[in-house]
């Protein structure tokens, strides 16, 4: 669709710009930038050629380090680049459109090969109706500026379906999709049911988290042992992003990538090509089957425990948090999670009213759980 090519039996390799290495002087953080040049010239050596930003990844800076490791360094005919546009964060609709041209000017790239509405989803998604967002990139489009329009989403499938039935005239030529195997059957992610809604609109997947934030290199014993045992030479990782680039439809895998070792394991997996078969298919059911059966917090995601919140509280957000915590031990990914989807819903803000758990079909101690994860994953709580 839009000359998004999506006709191969295993998806490329894109690179995120939202995890690179970093280092401190005198108290500062900055990029090491000699390691993040030294991943590009891998991951570009090795044939790949998709690399991921947005405008607020690194607090904004990110854009900045592609344009100085890639753009400064690379013929702009050799590699493409995505960005996104956060509506929710502007502070209104001239500063939404302004964050497109500053974008062009950190980048340098004189062009988008692929522009993103970045994270709609819940609330966050009207905004980009009131500030004309959906027009405003269509006629990006037709300047030339943007070779290929999509959107970001990390909300429920019915959501998703809902974006897509009321703009049907926008230039969509593309969705991002959290998808992995872990949320591949989820309650609250619904990786599987997004991925089918898009399938059903023809519309060529770019698939962001395929290692869960890199939850899904930090399994369980007793869930890694499963993988270690069908294939003691393939990292954990691979298995997670062959899931993803077995499935068809599928433009590009992105990573974001941390370290020289990352992208080169990563490079292997993705020249080696080699689609799931059934036998590993049902290796991952097996380790899907592991992860089920750790205790957590039995949260369905039905939200009736939104509806009567005085505070608006992201319950399901927060539990979801929790088991990644419970699961996968992994404190970097579960406040990841937190911070992303749960601001403006946090933790603290429950007032123990208790109708949450009037209404809760499972029975949750939700205010229990709340101040959980207000000491956990809030700056100031607890120690």
């Amino acid at each position: 669709m839009s000359g998004i090519a999506t006709d191969h039996d295993f998806a490329p390799l894109g690179f995120g710009f939202m995890r690179l290495p970093e280092c401190e002087h005198d108290g500062v953080k900055t990029f090491d930038h000699a390691a993040v040049c030294a991943m590009v010239d891998e991951f570009m050596e090795a044939g790949f050629s998709y690399f991921d930003t947005a405008y607020g990844y690194h607090d904004g800076k990110s854009e900045c380090e592609l344009k100085a490791a890639l753009v400064d360094r690379y013929p702009r005919d050799s590699y493409t680049v995505a960005t996104k546009l956060p509506a929710w964060m502007a502070h209104d609709a001239a500063d939404a459109r302004a964050m497109f041209d500053r974008s062009l000017e950190k980048t340098g790239l004189g062009y988008f090969d692929f522009y993103l509405l970045h994270n709609l989803g819940g609330p966050l998604t009207q905004v980009f109706d009131d500030y004309g967002l959906w027009e405003f990139v269509a006629e990006k489009r037709a300047q030339g500026l943007i070779r290929h329009v999509g959107f970001s989403i990390h909300d429920k499938a019915a959501a998703l379906e809902k974006v897509l039935a009321e703009h049907p005239d926008a230039p969509i030529d593309f969705v991002q999709l959290q998808i992995n195997y872990a949320d591949w059957e989820s309650s609250i992610i619904e990786s599987r049911k997004c991925y089918e809604v898009a399938r059903s609109h023809d519309l060529p997947v770019i698939v962001m988290e395929p290692v869960k934030g890199g939850s899904l290199v930090n399994l369980p014993p007793a869930a890694a042992d499963v993988l270690r045992q069908a294939d003691p030479d393939a990292s954990l990782a691979s298995w997670a992003l062959r899931f993803c680039a077995s499935l068809p439809g599928v433009a590009a895998v992105l990573s974001g990538m941390s370290s020289i070792e990352q992208v080169r394991d990563n490079v292997r997996t993705f020249s080696q090509a080699r689609p799931l078969d059934a036998t590993e298919r049902a290796v991952l059911d097996r380790v899907r089957a592991v992860l089920a059966g750790i205790d957590t917090v039995p949260c369905t995601d039905c939200r009736y425990c939104m509806k009567g919140c005085p505070e608006g509280v992201h319950i399901p957000t927060i539990m979801d948090s929790l088991n990644i915590m419970a699961v996968y031990g992994d404190m970097h990914r579960a406040k990841e999670n937190y911070v992303w989807n749960a601001t403006g819903g946090e933790a603290s803000r429950c007032v123990r009213c208790g109708a949450c758990e009037d209404v809760c079909p499972q029975k949750i101690d939700i205010m229990d759980r709340l101040d959980a994860a207000a000491s956990l994953f809030e700056e100031g709580k607890g120690e």
